[in-house]
């Protein structure tokens, strides 16, 4: 059942939508998928659907059905206020891919990346070239993406076992404004998958589901003003 956090919450969000204006989101509410060279950045195929009908279910903010696919130098790229990268392989970007998605975090995008296992110290070497100035610091449990909508107070719900690493929550900051969240050693993607793909049980399933909620509405309405 929905709860009343996540009834006034996602009145908040619509409201801060007007407040801000659709042009900083660009012409669309969707999520797009990154696709990148030397990994399988399609892994999760029933990940962002879920997630998706999840939002549009559960919260006023109406976003597109299907997902986006785009890659970091797509003219579209800038459309989607929410991107997501998962996968198990390598990670490299060009130095034009580099610079494109400095600039996207910068302008107000939201990146999302999903390890599902192997892709970790591949991420970690490509986003200290976007910003080799701001760190991958651990994400607060006192900070909003956890209590946004639903109230996780133990943060980040760990889907799959990795290597008993326990899960982990790391972002990058501009300013206040929390650009990148890396959910490490969880499988969160995993947890939106369809119902019974990796027989996971149900509770977990909607553990995964209210922390992808609680991310997309901090992506949209923590967007700055122009």
């Amino acid at each position: 059942m929905r709860s009343l956090r996540a009834t006034f919450a996602s009145l908040a969000a619509l409201m801060a939508l007007a407040v801000v204006g659709a042009a900083h989101y660009g012409p669309r509410l969707a999520i797009a998928r990154l696709q990148y060279e030397g990994g399988d950045w399609y892994a999760n195929p029933s990940s962002l659907p879920n997630l998706i009908e999840a939002i549009n279910e559960r919260t006023s903010l109406k976003v597109e059905k299907a997902e986006g696919r785009v890659t970091l130098l797509d003219d579209r790229l800038s459309d989607f206020a929410f991107l997501h990268i998962t996968g198990h392989g390598d990670l490299k970007f060009t130095d034009a891919e580099v610079d494109r998605l400095r600039q996207y975090l910068l302008r107000g995008g939201f990146l999302h990346v999903s390890d599902n296992y192997g892709l970790d110290p591949n991420f970690r070497r490509e986003i200290a070239r976007v910003f080799p100035d701001r760190p991958l610091v651990d994400v607060p449990l006192t900070h909003p993406i956890y209590h946004l909508v639903y109230d996780l107070p133990k943060g980040l719900p760990k889907v799959h076992e990795h290597d008993g690493k326990p899960a982990r929550g790391l972002g990058v900051f501009i300013g206040d404004r929390l650009a990148v969240y890396y959910d490490f050693s969880a499988d969160l993607g995993n947890g939106w998958e369809d119902t019974g793909t990796y027989n996971d049980p149900p509770e977990l399933h909607e553990a995964a589901l209210q922390m992808g909620i609680n991310l997309f509405v901090y992506a949209v309405t923590s967007r700055p003003a122009a």
